[in-house]
């Protein structure tokens, strides 16, 4: 019997392309995109997509009851995955929006990279940090199996993440100052940046889920 992986639909996701990715790397996985809790309780995986406003965000998660959903599946030790605003949302709060307090199933805080940002020589750079930038590791994980330190994944967001639990992070990446990318905490795994955009690295770390066990 083929695993199943739920990509959790809330209206705010990047959804087929995450599915055309996983379906892709994983011929024989059933992927399926779904807002039904039952059916994500009963996939093998999941996976907790985001793009847009933290606040538009939230207010489906909460609405649709995706909170629940989300916080069952990493309470049942299978594997998760969250994806960029879907990283996000899982912190404790953002300053995007005016403030907007998130699930704090990760303790952190994600943070605006100012509309005067700059890099250590004074250079300007660019709100959103969008395009290519290279991951730096900072622990072995099971998802990055074959996937070399400083492998270069495809970003595109204005807020980035600072955890207070420096021994969760997973990976880094420097775009004026460093922050989080990756986050690992018992089954579940959060990236900042697009696997599903980012070509080699990604598609390896998406295959890297689809076999991985949360241990």
């Amino acid at each position: 019997m083929s695993k199943q992986v739920a990509v959790i639909d809330y209206g705010m996701g990047n959804l087929h392309s995450v599915a055309s990715a996983l379906e892709h790397v994983a011929p024989d996985t059933n992927v399926i995109v779904t807002a039904d809790a039952q059916a994500i309780a009963n996939a093998d995986h999941v996976i907790f997509p985001g793009v847009g406003a933290i606040r538009d965000c939230m207010a489906e998660i909460r609405r649709l009851g995706v909170d629940a959903v989300v916080k069952d599946a990493i309470a049942s030790g299978k594997p998760v995955l969250g994806i960029c605003v879907g990283m996000q949302a899982l912190m404790t709060h953002s300053e995007e929006n005016d403030g907007v307090d998130c699930l704090n199933l990760l303790q952190g805080n994600v943070r605006f990279f100012g509309k005067e940002h700059h890099d250590a020589q004074g250079e300007h750079l660019k709100v959103p940090h969008m395009g290519w930038n290279q991951v730096e590791q900072t622990m072995d994980h099971p998802l990055w199996q074959g996937i070399e330190s400083g492998s270069r994944f495809y970003f595109v967001h204005s807020y980035y993440i600072k955890s207070d639990s420096p021994e969760l992070v997973a990976g880094t990446c420097n775009y004026g100052h460093d922050f989080d990318v990756a986050i690992a905490k018992d089954n579940l795994f959060t990236a900042q940046f697009h696997p599903e955009k980012s070509h080699t690295a990604g598609l390896q770390l998406l295959k890297n889920f689809v076999a991985w066990d949360g241990k």
